[in-house]
């Protein structure tokens, strides 16, 4: 009877357990995102402060460069933003990076490409 009562509740935790994890890993990709998206609100402030500063004349080349760069991730992100209003956007987000990604074309903003590089390491 033991045995039986051992082997029936088998299943029941590795239900749990594989819950348990996909909650974690859940909150892992949200901690994540969260992180990626205070990376870009700061770089936003930086590329807005320079931008001020250029109107002044007050700014290099460098700073513009960089500020231009930012702008370029705020486009990109915006565009990304059409899609997620789209019906089925949790398909075609994917399906939109992984194409830019086989064509050559960077869709994601800068911080996001960071988090990808820092997921995906070389075995070795």
């Amino acid at each position: 009877m033991q045995l039986f009562f051992f082997i029936h509740k088998a299943p029941i935790r590795v239900i749990k357990i594989s819950h348990k994890r996909n909650r974690l890993r859940l909150r892992r990709t949200m901690l994540q995102l969260k992180v990626a998206l205070a990376q870009e609100t700061l770089e936003t402030k930086e590329m807005l402060v320079i931008y001020k500063r250029y109107t002044q004349k007050q700014a290099s080349s460098e700073e513009l460069k960089v500020a231009n760069q930012q702008f370029l991730d705020v486009l990109k992100g915006l565009g990304l933003g059409v899609f997620a209003v789209l019906p089925f956007a949790p398909i075609t987000i994917p399906v939109i990076v992984k194409l830019g990604k086989v064509v050559g074309v960077e869709v994601l903003p800068s911080s996001f490409n960071s988090l990808n590089e820092n997921k995906i390491k070389p075995k070795g």
